[in-house]
């Protein structure tokens, strides 16, 4: 059976270590850092995991960390926040630009999406018209 750790499966066959980063808001100096105190080798194997230590493991990240859908709601709520107030990163997040000074003159498909609105774009070649 999975390890279920704060509403999300952890695979069986991953190193426990690799395996938290699967939920959201754990990556990999927190993962580290949570196995040190709760004293688990980082390479045991998720379905090595005794029941008694995945229990002591559940506990400490849903009790001590903002995880998943928590800190998917607080992320949210910061950002309405700055939207509301006026400030200008919440203006760039309303118009779904990026809003930590990257340039956006190229590079910024990431934020806005695949759309391509210059004139070049979506035109045929000038050769291979149909006939």
């Amino acid at each position: 059976m999975a390890l279920r750790i704060a509403g999300v499966n952890l695979p069986n066959d991953k190193r426990i270590e690799i395996a938290l980063t699967y939920i959201h808001g754990i990556g990999r100096s927190l993962a580290k850092t949570i196995l040190l105190t709760v004293e688990i080798d980082p390479n045991t194997k998720v379905k090595d995991l005794p029941e008694q230590e995945a229990n002591v493991l559940r506990e400490v990240v849903e009790k001590k960390h903002s995880v998943e859908g928590d800190l998917r709601r607080e992320v949210q709520g910061n950002i309405k926040r700055l939207k509301e107030i006026g400030s200008y990163r919440g203006l760039r997040h309303a118009k779904h630009l990026p809003a930590r000074g990257q340039r956006t003159k190229t590079n910024s498909r990431t934020v806005r999406g695949n759309k391509r609105v210059t004139m070049g774009s979506g035109k045929s070649k000038a050769g291979l018209q149909k006939t």
